[in-house]
């Protein structure tokens, strides 16, 4: 799962690659943001790959209103892993190089190295 979660965070928050992003996930895969309303900037749910591929792509390609970067050498993750072998917790401490930071939450369930159904926890 480690080598899953680091190639998610590299495809969707390093490259922005929707493809790469896209192609981790299983065919049917679902990627939900549950404290995201419907209709906002950011995809609330994508069920299927192709539709995580668009979604994430339009998601990447809209006007940027965020103008901070990320600092990655003080952002940190730890992975850990729960009773069932095929759903692990990722908490993410997002750090900016003007100082702040944000706090997200992610529930990974895997299924045949693939990513079945991503939670992401986080405020906008």
């Amino acid at each position: 799962m480690e080598r899953l979660f680091e190639r998610y965070i590299h495809a969707g928050a390093v490259s922005r690659d929707a493809d790469a992003l896209a192609a981790l996930f299983t065919p049917d895969g679902i990627f939900e943001a549950p404290l995201v309303p419907p209709g906002g900037d950011v995809p609330h749910r994508l069920e299927g790959r192709d539709a995580i591929r668009a979604g994430m792509a339009a998601w990447y390609a809209r006007p940027v209103t965020d103008t901070r970067t990320v600092d990655f050498g003080r952002s940190r993750s730890v992975l850990h892993a729960t009773a069932d072998p095929d759903v692990h917790i990722a908490e993410i401490d997002v750090a900016f190089t003007d100082g702040t930071g944000m706090a997200l939450v992610q529930i990974f369930r895997v299924r045949n190295g693939h990513i079945a159904h991503l939670r992401d926890y986080f405020a906008t």
